[in-house]
């Protein structure tokens, strides 16, 4: 009562004290109106209210009158408004008044009927999406209303016309879906990672693996690789026809508006999911378990590790970024939707790359996976910042940092397991011809590959304890990778010592080490490596490969040079005739024999050292000019100072089977890896 009091009270101040005429009478109506529509209270206790306000001042009674009469205006203006929203909304269903009724009343907004088309009737539509506004509005104007009849009737309108835009919105996402053009997108990257090239683009690395030399030769053989290309700040696709995104966006509005947003939502993600699932399908991405994973033949299992490679990068930075703009722009009323919608429609693609990357991780370790592991790992920690930003969802965000910290565990792993197998190599068959040993050429290509990753193994590698290599105090001062390099070389070394005893030949035995550790010195000095290991370390190389030479030298052609040693002939030529006559006949047999031992000694080296191999030109050549120089004139002076002796006498030739000409000449056949026989000596013009 003290309320109604206080009300009373306000009329009659809006009234002016209860003068005024008629002017005064309608201020107090409006006045005592204004207060019943503010008090928002039901029917009846209006009426009550109206009642109590007459007994203060007779120029209420009759405002019930007028008050009813409005209400009844109002009203008929809002049914109105709903009949002429109704019958937009359905004339799409139809008209069909039976199947809205059982529609309504089974609570099931969804219409089999449906035919409205944005893109085929955009006018039409624009109607239809003015008579949703209407109802949203009417909804809300009959909140503060007792009218559950009229509210009833707008709730049905709503559900048929979300049904419609909900079948609607499916329809234009899926048929406006634009398909990955995979084929574009791997020619821009392939553009991008030339234009990064030093020149020389093209070592064809097409697989990672054991292939031919670049010689040619089938029995030798060498790594290749080809890490993957870079994506451009400004390669881009339209994942979804950039027409149909304006018609998305009205649709998302009203739905978000009329608190159908969860469903919304749902079939954007239901549709972009499967859109997305579609592109790493295109992309070479299948969806493996961990088990399958496992079974996979190596050379399968790489080509679906080159795909996965790329497909992060793309899928990151290309599709996953274009899936952000689209959602941004079609639900750009409202930062829930724009988040959840995201998350939702990304995280299967997400959770799929992931999958593969954990089944690799946790896969048998082996050499030959190490650079595609390590490709995996750097493509992942690439975009992982670049997800992070895009992608609230935390367990995605920990799934993919912890599939990057499981290939890191691997690539660490898989490089142990590599050092492991060169210095546990104990093969005891040697090459036939004392050329480079194919574990040579497989661990020095190899470490060729590792510098490539040097950052990334620096940093998998920061932690780990490494022994002490004894006699080069300079390792402590080298990085991580270089440590590791540095050990594994030097047990190269060690590893070729023991298989060099495998030759019986002394000579072999040092042209196979030269041959080696020359092969060692020009791949350092070629690539990457020799920044890691330094000047002084190709400098220490060199100079053993120098001793070798002189050792070879001494292990082959000393017997040679020996059989030119000047000899006491036998005696003085003085004395009886007879006496002088036999001394010289002994002395010629002598230097018959000295010949004779000679020619013997040089053909069984020619036939040898021909079938020895030294695959690089400069250090064959070099070999050949050391022999030249230490065999040529000791065998010239020879010649010169006893061929006299010989010459006219019976058989000279026989003995006298080579000039010093003629022995240069054959020089250059030997170091070839093709034996060859002397038959009939060569004679210089």
């Amino acid at each position: 009562m003290a309320a109604t009091t206080t009300t009373a009270a306000s009329i009659n101040a809006g009234a002016g004290g209860g003068s005024g005429g008629g002017g005064g009478e309608d201020r107090v109506l409006a006045t005592a109106q204004q207060i019943m529509k503010s008090l928002n209270t039901p029917k009846e206790v209006r009426e009550d209210m109206l009642l109590i306000f007459s007994s203060f001042d007779n120029r209420l009674s009759n405002i019930k009158t007028a008050m009813t009469n409005q209400e009844e205006d109002q009203n008929d203006a809002l049914v109105a408004r709903l009949e002429a929203a109704e019958s937009v909304i359905h004339r799409w269903d139809g008209g069909n008044d039976s199947s809205r009724h059982s529609s309504s009343s089974s609570g099931n907004y969804r219409s089999s009927s449906f035919s409205l088309s944005f893109d085929e009737s955009p006018e039409e539509a624009t109607e239809f999406l003015s008579a949703v506004d209407e109802v949203i509005s009417l909804l809300e104007d009959l909140s503060s209303e007792n009218k559950p009849d009229m509210v009833d009737r707008a709730d049905s309108a709503l559900q048929m016309a979300m049904s419609h835009l909900e079948d609607e919105f499916r329809r234009i996402l899926v048929r406006n879906t634009v398909p990955l053009d995979a084929e574009r997108l791997y020619g821009s990257m392939r553009r991008v990672s030339l234009s990064f090239a030093d020149g020389d683009v093209a070592e064809d690395f097409e697989n990672f693996g054991l292939v031919a030399d670049g010689d040619g030769s089938g029995s030798r053989r060498r790594l290749f690789h080809e890490r993957g290309g870079s994506i451009g700040c400004d390669l881009w696709v339209d994942l979804i026809n950039p027409t149909a995104v304006e018609d998305l966006k009205e649709i998302a509005e009203r739905m978000i508006r009329a608190g159908y947003e969860k469903e919304c939502v749902q079939v954007y993600s239901t549709v972009r999911r499967d859109a997305l699932d579609e592109c790493l399908m295109i992309l070479g991405v299948e969806k493996l378990s961990i088990e399958e994973v496992q079974k996979i033949d190596w050379k399968s299992m790489d080509e679906k590790m080159k795909k996965w490679i790329q497909a992060v990068k793309i899928t990151v930075r290309v599709l996953l970024a274009g899936e952000k703009k689209i959602c941004d722009e079609i639900f750009s009323g409202s930062e829930s939707s724009k988040e959840v919608c995201f998350n939702e429609t990304t995280k299967s693609c997400v959770m799929q790359l992931l999958n593969f990357g954990e089944a690799v991780a946790i896969g048998r370790r082996s050499s030959e996976k190490l650079f595609r592991i390590l490709d995996m790992y750097d493509a992942l920690a690439n975009v992982l910042q670049t997800l992070e930003v895009m992608v609230t969802d935390c367990f995605v965000c920990n799934e993919t940092k912890g599939v990057l910290e499981a290939l890191g565990d691997a690539a660490r792993g898989t490089f142990v397991e590599f050092e492991n197998n060169v210095q546990n190599e104990t093969s005891k068959r040697p090459t036939t011809n004392g050329e480079v040993h194919p574990m040579i050429r497989y661990v020095m290509n190899y470490m060729k590959l590792i510098v490539d990753y040097a950052v990334t193994l620096n940093s998998l590698l920061e932690n780990d304890e490494l022994d002490h290599l004894s006699g080069d105090d300079s390792a402590e001062e080298m990085s991580p990778l270089a440590k590791r390099v540095l050990r594994l070389i030097t047990s190269l070394e060690s590893n070729l010592e023991e298989k060099s005893k495998l030759y019986e030949d002394g000579g072999l035995q040092y042209v196979f080490m030269m041959n080696n550790i020359y092969y060692i010195v020009q791949k350092v000095k070629d690539s990457e490596l020799g920044k890691l290991l330094g000047d002084d370390w190709v400098r220490k190389r060199r100079g053993q490969i120098r001793q070798y030479a002189t050792g070879y030298l001494r292990a082959s052609w000393s017997r040679v040079l020996s059989a030119l040693r000047d000899e006491n002939m036998g005696g003085s030529s003085s004395g009886s005739p007879s006496y002088g006559q036999r001394s010289n006949n002994s002395s010629k047999m002598a230097l018959k024999e000295r010949f004779r031992g000679f020619n013997a000694s040089f053909e069984e080296l020619y036939r040898l050292q021909t079938a020895w191999k030294v695959p690089d030109p400069q250090l064959r050549e070099e070999l050949r000019i050391s022999i030249s120089e230490k065999v040529i004139p000791a065998y010239r002076a020879f010649f010169g100072r006893n061929k006299g002796q010989l010459e006219g006498g019976r058989h000279a030739g026989k003995y006298i089977k080579y000039t010093p000409d003629d022995l240069e000449s054959y020089l250059p056949d030997l170091f070839e890896g093709t034996q060859l026989v002397i038959h009939h000596p060569k004679r210089k013009s």
